[in-house]
């Protein structure tokens, strides 16, 4: 991808009960709110059809977004196994969406996603929405009303712009592995306070 085009990730929050997404675009390295909400199916009796509907609106904000790729919180142990389960089928649903339209997909652990935020694995939902606030620049008035479903969502795409920003995750020009494959990569972005 040509590091000036703009890049589009799908943040997703999933839930069998509520599902949070959001889209972050990605200009010359500065991140900014496409859109966020939830996707509420508690008054949807059969699971199997609150699967359904997580998978279409997965598809839908696919075919809108046109998102370069998926960043979605994985699964984590310590919830009760049902509970789990109708979790990991949520993610499934949403992930099969992602690779019919051949979409990269990156998970990211809950306290991963605090820590990337917030520096705090185990911050409430409530710091990490205010630090995603400030971090994006947003106004109170883009958050009125959203659920803490929908700016996890956000704050999973964000992580995601993080982690993979940073020189050396394949964010510098050719992808670098190393600080010195970085250095040959980028030499216009070396301060060399030795050279002559």
């Amino acid at each position: 991808m040509n590091p000036s085009e703009p890049k589009f990730i799908l943040g997703i929050d999933p839930g069998t009960n509520v599902m949070g997404y959001a889209v972050l675009q990605v200009e010359d390295r500065k991140p900014s709110l496409v859109v966020m909400g939830v996707l509420t199916l508690s008054k949807i009796e059969n699971h199997y059809v609150r699967l359904r509907r997580i998978h279409e609106r997965a598809l839908q904000l696919i075919n809108e977004y046109h998102p370069d790729e998926l960043a979605i919180e994985s699964p984590f142990v310590g919830i009760n196994p049902n509970s789990l389960i109708k979790l990991c089928r949520a993610q499934g649903v949403v992930m099969s969406a992602a690779v019919e339209r051949d979409i990269p997909i990156f998970e990211y652990p809950p306290a991963k996603v605090k820590i990337s935020i917030v520096g705090n694995g185990n911050a409430a939902k409530e710091q990490v929405a205010e630090m995603v606030k400030r971090q994006l620049h947003l106004t109170d008035d883009m958050f009125e009303g959203q659920k803490l479903d929908a700016t996890d969502a956000l704050a999973i795409a964000l992580a995601h712009h993080y982690a993979t920003s940073r020189p050396l995750a394949g964010g510098a020009k050719g992808g670098a592995k190393s600080w010195k494959e970085f250095v040959a990569h980028n030499a216009d972005r070396v301060n060399d306070p030795y050279k002559k």
